[in-house]
């Protein structure tokens, strides 16, 4: 049972995060012959101003870029 938990900051719509976990549930029966019923997809959504990546608070690199990284 393939079990796919995605963290993200948060941000992304309902629509965007379905695409996501219909695009990984298909790599996932695709590239390893996983039931479909057996794949577990799921996303973990972060606060910006929980998190950093290169030293850098996420809330201060979206305010940069002006959207969700």
């Amino acid at each position: 049972m393939p079990l796919i938990n995605v963290h993200l900051a948060a941000g992304r719509t309902a629509e965007q995060k379905k695409a996501l976990m219909t695009a990984l549930t298909q790599a996932a029966q695709e590239s390893i012959g996983a039931p479909l019923a057996s794949i577990r997809v799921w996303t973990t959504e972060m606060q910006p101003t929980e998190f950093m990546a290169g030293g850098e608070l996420m809330a201060d690199r979206q305010a940069k870029a002006g959207s969700p990284s």
